[in-house]
């Protein structure tokens, strides 16, 4: 890849702190991956650098080790919005947006149910544009929803995790080759 930027450079926590949610349990960086351990709420890192608002793709590749809950929630910006991608929630198997007009991704109309094995690495990209949201987990389109008649926001746990952020809900993830292009540069 060549017009983009790996945000983690896959040995330390550089360009990124790590989200005081309160009750998180550890974070590690170990054979170029970040270690989000299981803590009784959310655990994460919010990027600390530039992060653009709207026009950009990031691609993450993410998986879980422990526990029954989102391994991988990306919180984001759109325009001056944010909103976050939850891939495995709501017990495990809930992939979708929250929130979008005040409704979670486990009942609004992006909610698909998508089967996540533990220590399987997951190909996750997401793509923010003027018109939509669109998001792949390895190959297969999981999200496409135009945004611009609908209200977006986060829920208030995950908080902490703006502008750009990545975190598990009571369960262990581990993230690697973090990777951010802008479009139409």
């Amino acid at each position: 890849k060549v017009d983009g930027t790996y945000l983690f450079d896959g040995n330390s926590l550089n360009g990124w702190e790590i989200s005081q949610f309160g009750p998180q349990g550890l974070v590690d960086v170990t054979d170029g991956k970040i270690i989000l351990n299981y803590g009784d709420g959310c655990t994460g890192v919010t990027y600390t650098g530039e992060f653009p608002k709207i026009n950009y793709e990031v691609n993450i590749e993410a998986q879980k080790t422990s526990g029954n809950d989102f391994f991988c929630g990306i919180t984001f910006p759109v325009n001056t919005d944010y909103c976050s991608l939850i891939v495995g929630g709501w017990g495990g198997a809930v992939v979708g947006l929250s929130v979008i007009d005040g409704i979670d991704a486990s009942e609004n109309e992006t909610k698909i149910l998508k089967r996540f094995d533990k220590e399987v690495w997951y190909k996750i990209k997401l793509r923010v544009d003027n018109e939509k949201i669109v998001a792949w987990i390895d190959e297969e389109k999981v999200v496409e929803f135009a945004f611009p008649e609908h209200q977006l926001s986060i829920r208030p746990e995950v908080e902490l995790s703006k502008p750009f952020g990545i975190c598990t809900w009571m369960t262990t993830g581990e993230i690697r080759n973090i990777w951010l292009e802008e479009l139409g540069k």
